[in-house]
């Protein structure tokens, strides 16, 4: 049980990786590093942190690649500033970061929001994303169009309309974070649910989205999304993601994810000019690397590989 605000200190778990903080794009990361070689850097989801990804380091340190996990601008111990959550920041949060690790090009691997970062970063700065693997997470205009035209897409997406509210940050937080634990039950497949590492996870990512201002800066993001639609920066976003997806993609679905369906997500390919691979996960929700660990290790390195 959570008693009390945690700080930052709550998301530096040991392992064998290296926890330091990286500044790029004007704000301070925390970012879990472990192995050497090319980059992949690893974008985690809503309402996630870095150790999202903590069973894929070791994985892929292990093949050969140096892996980073970072906590986005606003997550657990990266800094938290009251602006920057549009697209546009976000996308040159991740060409900052691969810049300031001292490459000049990654891997981008991103799941849920971290892959609408993860397509946005693609789009708009193609030469520093060397190939992309998206999990659980449409093209950004795939899934605005799917949420215009498709009913079944408004329901599941329903329930996002709620961090409109002003303060809903409070309603996120209120209880130990209980929310955070409703939206990954609702989310995850009900395999993983019934395992320990569900239990351990759901603790872990309450506590991260417990600390003081890490609620708030979360749902900025998703405010933005919701609000540039009728505003001249929406649709200067809009306009710059019909560029094409000139970097090789992959795309890892969850079969059972609630949050953005299989259909959806399967319509992204259109905007991919390079190599596409799509993949349907069976059994897994909205979570696949934490749902299948192995598999989405696996399927990182050999898209790395090229």
């Amino acid at each position: 049980m959570i008693t009390g605000a945690p700080d930052d200190s709550v998301v530096m778990t040991p392992g064998p990786w290296e926890h330091r903080f990286v500044s790029a794009n004007g704000s301070r990361f925390h970012v879990a590093e472990l192995g050497s070689g090319p980059l992949v850097l690893l974008l985690h989801g809503f309402p996630e942190f870095w150790w999202a990804w903590h069973q894929q380091l070791p994985m892929i340190a292990d093949a050969g690649f140096r892996a980073v996990a970072v906590d986005l601008r606003g997550y657990g111990a990266s800094d938290k500033p009251p602006r920057g959550y549009d697209g546009f920041t976000l996308a040159a949060d991740v060409t900052g970061l691969i810049r300031a690790l001292g490459e000049r090009r990654a891997v981008v691997v991103g799941a849920g929001a971290g892959g609408l970062i993860g397509w946005a970063a693609a789009a708009m700065h193609p030469k520093l994303i060397r190939r992309l693997v998206v999990l659980g997470a449409a093209h950004p205009l795939r899934l605005r169009s799917a949420l215009v035209g498709q009913a079944a897409q408004r329901r599941a997406g329903a329930g996002l309309l709620r961090f409109q509210l002003p303060r809903y940050e409070h309603v996120l937080t209120r209880d130990s974070a209980a929310l955070v634990g409703r939206l990954l039950a609702e989310w995850t497949g009900p395999a993983f649910r019934a395992t320990a590492a569900y239990t351990e996870y759901e603790q872990r990512c309450r506590e991260a989205m417990s600390i003081p201002q890490a609620a708030f800066c979360a749902m900025e993001a998703y405010r933005w999304a919701f609000r540039s639609t009728m505003r001249l920066h929406g649709y200067r976003f809009t306009k710059a993601m019909r560029q094409p997806i000139v970097t090789p993609t992959l795309q890892l679905q969850g079969a059972l994810d609630t949050i953005t369906l299989p259909a959806t997500a399967q319509g992204s390919g259109k905007y991919v000019l390079a190599d596409y691979e799509w993949r349907l996960l069976d059994g897994i929700g909205h979570f696949p690397h934490m749902e299948t660990p192995e598999l989405v290790a696996g399927e990182i390195v050999r898209w790395a590989k090229g």
